[in-house]
């Protein structure tokens, strides 16, 4: 079992989490104020950008391959390697009706 050191970039906390626990899990542990809801995946609530570092997440549903590359669902995530996440951002999936590429075009009703 290794553990690895997760930074939560702009909050100034930082936990220590092996590689058989989740992130979210360790972090209600540590009293860090985690969003979540469904815990299996699905809902995206818990969801951070990987600013840096590597982790698996095989059971995360809610996201695509591409995006699980650069999110992690924290409910389900293990570090990998010491990671620095931005929670609280979303992946473009579920960015409201946002057009492809991550552009507004389009997504502004005429009045």
């Amino acid at each position: 079992m290794t553990a690895y050191t997760i930074e939560f970039v702009g909050t100034g906390e930082t936990i220590t989490c092996t590689d058989k626990e989740t992130i979210l899990s360790r972090c209600l542990e540590e009293g860090i104020a985690q969003e979540y809801s469904c815990r299996v995946g699905m809902c995206l609530a818990c969801s951070a950008e990987i600013l840096e570092g590597e982790v698996t997440q095989p059971a995360a549903r809610g996201l695509t391959e591409e995006e699980a590359e650069n999110y992690a669902l924290t409910c389900m995530a293990r570090p990998q390697s010491d990671l620095k996440l931005d929670r609280g951002k979303y992946p473009p999936s579920i960015e409201g009706d946002l057009g492809a590429g991550g552009t507004n075009d389009g997504a502004v009703a005429d009045d």
